[in-house]
């Protein structure tokens, strides 16, 4: 994993018109600010969200964000596309060209899809082994049976990649409804788990991933996650 962190003194020499060496110097008087505090070694790392100031001076200042759309169907998971509408045109933030999409909905997926400025996150909530649950309402063409919930908690195979999904929870809400519950999020999988059974998905909507709900949210419309929902992702983790 590429590292989005570099010492402070590399960061100053390619920020101002400062020299490396000149940076022990500028920490010895107190000039440089990182976060609002002041900086006391050349090696303090900067990432990404780190507040850099110089001699009063801003250097640097980008803030994390982290939001949730309740995607349409009909929408692109994608940040430009030349004939349909994507996520991103959805979205009234200031900063929302930085932010890159965390698990891709297909065009006709409508439900919870969430965005971030913050690589870090969206990988470790993208791992299959953070154990984050993505929950989905699934709509077939057939009937369902005790069968799909045995096979899905077995785990299906998938011979193209000679690959066994991950054990997943099937709900069956009706004869042609269920809810889904998985932690990958491979290519078309929900899609390719039901046509082992030859059952087609007549529709497909996202409820949740994790602790991250999309109650209360109307189509089309998003919002910033809460400090609540961050912090229920971090109880979360690779094991």
């Amino acid at each position: 994993m590429k590292s989005e962190a570099c010492r402070l003194d590399r960061f100053i020499s390619q920020n101002s018109d400062f020299s490396i060496s000149d940076t022990r110097l500028l920490i010895a008087q107190k000039r440089i600010l990182l976060n609002g505090h002041v900086a006391h070694s050349i090696q303090q790392k900067v990432t990404k969200f780190t507040r850099v100031e110089l001699d009063g001076h801003c250097l640097k200042d980008l803030s994390p964000v982290y939001l949730m759309l309740n995607k349409p169907r009909g929408v692109v998971s994608a940040t430009k596309d030349p004939k349909h509408t994507t996520v991103l045109d959805l979205i009234r933030h200031p900063q929302k060209d930085e932010l890159h999409i965390v698990g891709r909905l297909d065009f006709n997926t409508t439900g919870l899809v969430l965005l971030t400025n913050d690589g870090a996150w969206s990988r470790r909530i993208s791992l299959p082994e953070t154990k984050l649950a993505k929950t989905y309402e699934v709509t077939l063409s057939k009937p369902l049976n005790d069968e799909y919930i045995a096979a899905f908690r077995e785990g299906i195979y998938f011979g193209y990649e000679n690959i066994t999904t991950q054990p997943a929870q099937l709900e069956i809400l009706s004869e042609n409804s269920a809810i889904l519950s998985l932690v990958e999020g491979k290519y078309h999988q929900v899609k390719r788990m039901f046509g082992f059974f030859q059952n087609e998905v007549l529709s497909l909507h996202r409820v949740s991933v994790g602790p991250i709900s999309l109650e209360g949210l109307e189509v089309g419309q998003s919002r910033l996650l809460t400090q609540n929902e961050l912090a229920a992702t971090e109880s979360h983790g690779p094991c």
